[in-house]
């Protein structure tokens, strides 16, 4: 009998995840929830932070009262309209800040430290300094802890996909790179549905009269606590999870000296190349979410005020059903993210890594364009926003998938984070620039019967940015069926 005969074909696709054994599965797990908590705890603050902003600049103001009796002057509320803008975007930006920061610093002690102790300190960063963010008291130190919360950010999603991409079987190494950034999309629908609970709550006056450590409690003080859950996550880490025998063979027995060296990332080919091109490449899908997508959410508002205003909803009542829907937009988004991310997954083994991302980032800015000239009615929402999540968040499920394999095991976790956290730094000027195109140079275009036209012109002039990443795809290789780097 010819034995070759009874042997089973090797699986192709995402049946290649049958090779996943227990401890695979429990590595794939542990880094899912990781990502899935960062991701959950980006998109509350996505969520929260114009009515976080937007409370605390009253409370420094001394305008309580005067809100909630409806006694603000016109100027008033112009002034106050434009400083929440204004503190929306700079907040936006000092997260991404840290979030760069955390992924530069926390990128290199991957490769030094290690996966799993790297991905312990993140994790509990992101929880402690997101509680952290529920008891501010006012705009600066709000900031400042959204900074202190993006340095755990940042850091945790090198580390994850270095450990993943290290562990995994090579066939199924990009199904489930892909599928664990397609979590990130359940961590955002979790923030979403969340803040529709939240919302709803609110609008029975659920949190009237709660006050916890002296500070009335609103939805979004609420639900930045509920963001401190993912610390527990760090125990189950420390306890099961092993290094990848890759990094303990070369960098842990002391083979190689120079784990997570800049020096030599940025000073050697083809490294350098991969490095600068992979940043640019991330820059492009980086700006597009949240200088973008994340700020469509600011439009929207327009879409939901007027038609909640003609069914008679007014006050507390407004404000709650408007925490409502828009969480009920990002839910939707987020499924079509999921769905965006899935299908990357699905379609770069054929198409190869460059081919797929040209597809999608011709999809993202045709599709970023589409939200921001056309949609005018809440039905509009809830097909054209699943659309542009689907093309934009596709994006991210690649940058999980192609990074590790432009790296050697040395490099892995410095090189995966610089690329997608370094243009954060260049992208934190994204949500002031877009401020600045909506509120000066298209604010001619505001008009009664159009107030939110000048914001519409801004977001489509932003949606250049995706050209940027096709001109990287230039300079970068195809590592389609090739193994990582050693």
């Amino acid at each position: 009998m010819n034995d070759t005969a009874t042997l089973s074909p090797q699986p192709t696709g995402w049946g290649t995840l049958r090779l996943l054994n227990r401890y695979h599965w429990f590595v794939f797990v542990v880094a899912a929830l990781g990502w899935l908590a960062d991701c959950m705890d980006q998109q509350l603050f996505n969520l929260g932070r114009v009515s976080a902003v937007r409370e605390l600049l009253i409370n420094e103001r001394g305008w309580k009262e005067a809100v909630a009796a409806g006694s603000l002057t016109e100027q008033q509320k112009k002034e106050l309209d434009a400083s929440v803008k204004t503190w929306a975007g700079w907040s936006t930006s000092i997260f991404l800040i840290g979030w760069a920061t955390g992924g530069i610093f926390f990128g290199v002690l991957g490769d030094r430290w290690g996966r799993v102790r790297t991905m312990v300190i993140t994790i509990l960063m992101y929880s402690f300094f997101t509680g952290f963010s529920a008891l501010s008291v006012g705009v600066v130190d709000f900031a400042f802890y959204r900074f202190l919360t993006g340095l755990g950010v940042g850091g945790e999603f090198a580390v994850g996909v270095a450990l993943l991409a290290e562990t995994m079987p090579a066939p199924a190494r990009p199904f489930t790179l892909g599928l664990l950034q397609a979590f990130s999309a359940v961590g955002n629908i979790t923030a979403a549905l969340l803040f529709i609970g939240a919302g709803q709550l609110q609008q029975r006056g659920f949190f009237d009269g709660w006050v916890i450590l002296g500070f009335p409690v609103t939805p979004w003080r609420a639900l930045f606590l509920i963001g401190t859950l993912p610390a527990l996550l760090a125990l189950l880490v420390r306890r099961r999870l092993q290094e990848p025998e890759q990094w303990r063979q070369q960098v842990e027995s002391g083979a190689i000296k120079k784990a997570g060296s800049y020096t030599e990332m940025l000073g050697e080919q083809p490294w350098r190349t991969h490095a600068l091109a992979g940043l640019a490449l991330a820059f492009s899908g980086v700006v597009g979410l949240w200088a973008i997508s994340f700020f469509s959410v600011d439009l929207q508002q327009y879409v939901f005020d007027a038609s909640l205003k003609k069914q008679g909803f007014e006050g507390k009542e407004l404000e709650g059903a408007k925490t409502y829907y828009a969480g009920v937009t990002s839910l939707v988004l987020q499924i079509g993210a999921f769905l965006g991310m899935f299908s990357f997954s699905t379609i770069t083994p054929y198409l190869g890594r460059k081919w797929t991302f040209t597809l999608f980032l011709l999809a993202a800015a045709s599709s970023t364009a589409l939200v921001f000239l056309q949609l005018k009615t809440v039905t509009d929402i809830l097909w054209m926003v699943p659309l542009m999540g689907f093309c934009q968040l596709a994006l991210f499920g690649g940058y999980a998938i192609y990074f590790p394999e432009l790296f050697p095991t040395r490099l892995r976790s410095t090189g995966t984070s610089f690329c997608y956290n370094v243009g954060r730094f260049i992208a934190a000027a994204g949500p002031p620039m877009l401020a600045y195109l909506a509120t000066s140079v298209f604010i001619t275009f505001k008009t009664d019967e159009a107030p939110e036209a000048h914001f519409r012109y801004a977001g489509l002039t932003m949606c250049s940015v995706y050209a940027v990443g096709l001109i990287a795809l230039l300079f970068l290789p195809e590592t389609k069926g090739k193994p990582l780097p050693e």
